[in-house]
């Protein structure tokens, strides 16, 4: 398969899926429609079942960020800048990758960057998130035969591959280090994002940063689970604009979070915990907070907290805010909406699998 098939590939994928964003506005003329809309349809309506968390509302979020990715300007200005096809004699490696559920379809960038790269994927899945990728799989194979011999997913033990991609947390990683430290690697950690809040944030900017907090209830390394806000800072303007966003408390899983860690910290009497009934609010130097939680942290200047943001970002996945002062910084609202180049922990997947 050439880079232009894989890539022709891929933009067919995006064009099938926008039709199950939020707007689910059929495609009648798509091809794939009459071998896979009504089966993916049903899917992603059900999948809930198989893990609760995966809400239909929000694996069609999940879905409708891929299809936006998957625009065929985007792919090509994407590729355009590594050498992937230089050596075309080069035989495929296999690449084992362990992915995470945290979240529909977290693995599914790994999956596109080995496609894309011309290696074959060997996918290790998720308890928690088994059923979506390998039906996209499915859709590529219909897309292009060749993807066949390219796209196996298996829950045995991996055996016959070249190099590892893995995702998971800090105790998992020194078990993933063990075991493929001897092979090409990726290995990747717990991380956290995180907001800088100026206090000059508009009330679309606050609600905004709402949907970086909530969205997937908080579950993915992209959503911000931090607040760092200047000293004195008075938190009744964003509360006021996360308000639409009262209702996450309905779902179960969810709101029993909530309600322990509500529970837990106030037989802890403490004094800094802010609570508007389905989002608490806590005072910690820690970047990981709980499900239903929200930590915060008081900086004197964004001089002194970016010297600090830059010590330590090995901890940090993404970083949303306003102002022009913080490095790297991504606009309110744009953390679960990563562009194909944003690579998790910073580490550049495609060009590591070029140079296997």
């Amino acid at each position: 398969m050439t880079l232009d098939n894989r890539i022709k590939a891929f933009v067919s994928l995006g064009s099938f899926l926008k039709q199950f964003s939020g707007k689910k506005i059929k495609q009648e003329n798509n091809p794939l429609n009459s071998f896979f809309y009504d089966d993916f349809e049903e899917l992603i309506k059900i999948v809930h079942i198989h893990n609760p968390w995966f809400t239909e509302e929000n694996v069609r979020n999940a879905i409708d960020a891929i299809s936006l990715s998957l625009n065929p300007e985007l792919v090509v200005d994407w590729t355009s800048n590594y050498l992937i096809d230089l050596n075309k004699a080069k035989e495929p490696k296999r690449i084992a990758v362990i992915m995470a559920g945290n979240i529909p379809l977290v693995g599914f960038h790994d999956m596109l960057c080995v496609l894309i790269s011309g290696n074959k994927f060997i996918g290790k899945l998720s308890s928690d998130d088994k059923h979506l990728l390998p039906f996209i799989g499915k859709i590529l194979i219909s897309i292009d035969s060749k993807f066949a011999d390219y796209i196996e997913f298996t829950s045995d033990q991996l055996k016959n591959f070249d190099a590892v991609i893995a995702t998971g947390s800090n105790n998992s990683a020194r078990y993933f280090d063990y075991y493929f430290g001897k092979y090409p690697n990726i290995i990747r950690k717990n991380r956290n994002s995180i907001a800088v809040i100026t206090g000059n944030e508009t009330h679309e900017e606050l609600k905004l940063l709402g949907n970086d907090i909530f969205q997937y209830f908080g579950l993915g390394c992209r959503n911000v689970s931090k607040l760092f806000v200047p000293t004195g800072y008075k938190f009744d303007t964003f509360y006021e604009s996360v308000f639409d966003f009262k209702e996450i408390v309905n779902n179960n899983k969810y709101a029993n979070n909530y309600e322990y860690n509500r529970t837990v910290y106030l037989m802890s009497s403490n004094p800094s915990l802010l609570d508007n009934n389905f989002l608490l609010l806590k005072e910690d130097v820690a970047y990981s907070s709980p499900i239903g939680v929200l930590f915060y942290e008081y900086y004197d200047s964004l001089k002194s907290l970016n010297t600090r943001l830059e010590n330590e970002f090995e901890q940090i996945q993404c970083i949303v805010s306003n102002s022009s002062e913080i490095k790297n910084a991504i606009p309110f609202g744009n953390a679960q909406s990563p562009q194909l180049k944003d690579y998790a922990d910073g580490v550049d997947t495609l060009k590591f699998l070029i140079k296997l």
